[in-house]
């Protein structure tokens, strides 16, 4: 296999173009600050640098501001004591080479040792409170950053979360609150060795101007290489991780349950280990040369590192023979240096760490912004209590395009649709797949707002209604409800989770659709965690958790109840049953909206609306639409009958397969 030289133009090993056509390159909004920390120079992020230390300050000010304080100000006296250490150390050494006895030249040096030793205790005084705040700190600051993200998402309009480009956003921002915890660390580690920095260099400054330069000039290199290094190994790591997504992704396949027959009489095993293997070792062909241009990098930077110091070493013997700096001086001089280069390696390293963390954090802000611009409105005209009909007038809707996909085209749900829903009654939606049956529901539901036309709740605009009033009308239940890691209790009371779970209420709704039975099955009854791969976790089939989605839209007690192929998952008794509930519902008084694609069970619907194609085709009752010969209703239902009745050469469906529609 051959290596790849260049990340940018990388075609994947020879493994990769076969199975995926090329690398495995997340199309996720946080794909993007992948080469993030290859692309800025030391200049441009030396000029963001302030921008970051505020956007940084001020999460952890909202976090804990006495922790901000004390890290601040703990990073700030370990400086100073620095400073103080390195002039104290001057006074040491200029007191011992005095002329005299070693007893008075001790002597005089006592007070600057004693000075020397305070300083250096402050020092780690005040490194032990910055640790201990920034301890207290970057949970808070993980947590106040999460809770930005979530409110903001669970706020938004459903087709915002719908949509490409801020689902991208959404993806890429959920890094944000990681981010901005590292970024308490690199930013405590940037301002402390910038104040270290400036310490070495006034002390600097002030036993000699000429010997600041000379510090810049042996910490170029140094730094330099540092950075070289540091950006080969994430190069690296960004060629790798194709790799790792690679092999992760045909080991997850070889041990999945779905692929296993396949995979054992097909032979699929030795072929993927094989093309496993492959891609494993261009990786290592990579590894390789990176070893080789690192040990490359560090030869030439000890080399640039001993001219520098041999330069700023000539340079302090010049000023001690022209007698311009005393010997005491220029052995501060080399401590200070010394620890100024230190810094400002540390200083070179953190800005480049928080510089690539800022990107997530810089998409969480954006997400907050954006999400503030999506957000269900608050308030409005209160939902009317004697409700008669919800009426679609002309109603238009469109998914939008995917700005980032050029190939992407907006796509047309609904087109001009006008229906009515009667309260109280049982109406039902039916049209193959892509008829805009689940849109009409999740427009009714206040999910989506038209793109053209109106719904109307008694002649009053939804756009105009108190959206949290409507929600609370609303009962959904459908064919991919959300399977809660909750207890089987708390998977039906869930349907009212701003109320306490009512112990009545919950067995009523239970036995209503039957989930009573299948908490009677389960090793702890109510109390049965329904989630797989956690200790006690319980797995439970297709129709027993469609019970529970029932029961939760029971329980829930909405006036208008969704039902969205309710019964799927159920044989052909349970099918009945289901369907004589949602019959006993709308009498009484609750409205049903019923999706479904087996026909035969809306015989007993009040009125039916046929779609195609984003467009209203019929409306009537069972019995009407089945009286139009050339009708579409009809013509569906007659195809449906002939394949479960045998027609066609199909043969008979048995019960407990699905319900046959001839009944």
């Amino acid at each position: 296999m051959s290596t790849r030289e260049d990340t940018g133009s990388d075609a994947g090993s020879e493994s990769e173009r076969l199975l995926f056509g090329g690398p495995l390159v997340h199309d996720a909004g946080w794909a993007q600050h992948e080469r993030r920390y290859l692309e800025m120079s030391l200049w441009a992020m030396a000029k963001r640098l302030p921008h970051l230390v505020a956007t940084t300050v001020r999460l952890a000010r909202r976090a804990d501001r006495r922790a901000l304080r004390t890290v601040g100000v703990s990073e700030l006296v370990r400086g100073v004591a620095q400073a103080v250490a390195l002039v104290a150390v001057n006074s040491v050494l200029a007191a011992v080479m005095l002329t005299g006895s070693v007893q008075h030249r001790l002597w005089l040096a006592t007070p600057a040792m004693v000075a020397a030793a305070l300083a250096s205790a402050v020092g780690a005084v005040a490194q032990s409170f910055s640790t201990s705040g920034q301890g207290r700190l970057e949970p808070k600051v993980e947590r106040v950053a999460t809770e930005m993200y979530l409110e903001h998402v669970v706020r938004v309009e459903m087709a915002a979360i719908e949509d490409a480009a801020f689902h991208r956003l959404l993806d890429s921002a959920q890094y944000g609150a990681s981010s901005a915890r590292r970024m308490i660390h690199y930013c405590t580690a940037v301002v402390g060795a910038l104040i270290s920095f400036v310490a070495a260099a006034g002390v600097l400054t002030v036993l000699h101007p000429v010997l600041l330069p000379l510090l810049v000039l042996m910490t170029v290199p140094r730094s330099w290489a540092s950075l070289r290094n540091s950006r080969a190994r994430y190069t690296s790591f960004l060629r790798w991780v194709q790799h790792s997504r690679a092999g992760r992704l045909l080991s997850q396949t070889l041990t999945k349950t779905g692929p296993a027959p396949e995979i054992r009489v097909h032979g699929v095993g030795p072929f993927m280990l094989r093309h496993f293997r492959g891609m494993s070792e261009s990786s290592e062909a990579e590894q390789t040369r990176l070893a080789r241009d690192a040990a490359r990098v560090r030869l030439l930077a000890a080399a640039l590192t001993g001219l520098a110091t041999a330069a700023t070493y000539l340079a302090l013997i010049g000023l001690l023979l022209t007698g311009v700096m005393d010997l005491s001086v220029a052995g501060t001089a080399v401590l200070a240096t010394r620890a100024g280069a230190q810094s400002l390696s540390t200083l070179v390293l953190q800005v480049n760490n928080l510089y690539e963390e800022a990107g997530f954090m810089g998409d969480l802000e954006r997400l907050c912004e954006e999400s503030a611009k999506r957000a269900i409105p608050v308030g409005g005209l209160p939902v009317p209590e004697d409700l008669s009909e919800i009426r679609f007038e002309n109603v238009t809707f469109s998914y939008p395009r995917d700005e980032a996909d050029e190939a992407s085209v907006e796509k047309v749900a609904l087109r001009d649709v006008s229906l009515t829903v009667p309260v109280g009654r049982v109406v039902a939606l039916v049209g193959e797949n892509g008829s805009g049956k689940s849109t009409v529901s999740k427009l009714l539901a206040g999910l989506y707002r038209p793109t053209g036309g109106r719904v109307l709740w008694d002649g009053v605009d939804a756009a105009e209604l108190d959206r949290a009033q409507l929600f609370a009308r609303i009962a959904m239940v459908s064919q991919d409800f959300h399977r809660w890691p909750f207890t089987f209790r708390m998977n039906i009371a869930i349907g009212r989770a701003d109320r306490p779970p009512a112990r009545e209420r919950l067995a009523e709704a239970a036995e209503h659709s039957g989930a009573d039975r299948v908490a009677e099955e389960l090793p702890r009854g109510w109390d049965t965690l329904l989630a797989r791969g956690y200790v006690g976790g319980h797995e439970i089939s297709g129709g027993q958790w469609q019970r529970i989605g029932i029961a939760r839209a029971r329980y829930r007690g909405g006036r208008i109840l969704i039902v969205d192929e309710p019964t799927s998952a159920l044989d052909a008794r349970a099918e009945l049953e289901v369907f004589e509930q949602i019959r006993k519902l709308a009498d009484g008084g609750q409205t049903v909206l019923l999706i479904t694609h087996r026909l035969a069970s809306v015989r007993h619907a009040d009125l039916i609306h046929v779609l195609e194609r984003g467009r209203l085709r019929e409306s009537g009752t069972f019995e009407e639409l089945l009286g139009k010969r050339d009708g579409l209703f009809r013509g569906m239902y007659e195809l449906q009958r002939a394949q479960y009745a045998g027609g066609g050469g199909v043969p008979r469906q048995r019960s407990g397969g699905g319900a046959d529609v001839t009944r």
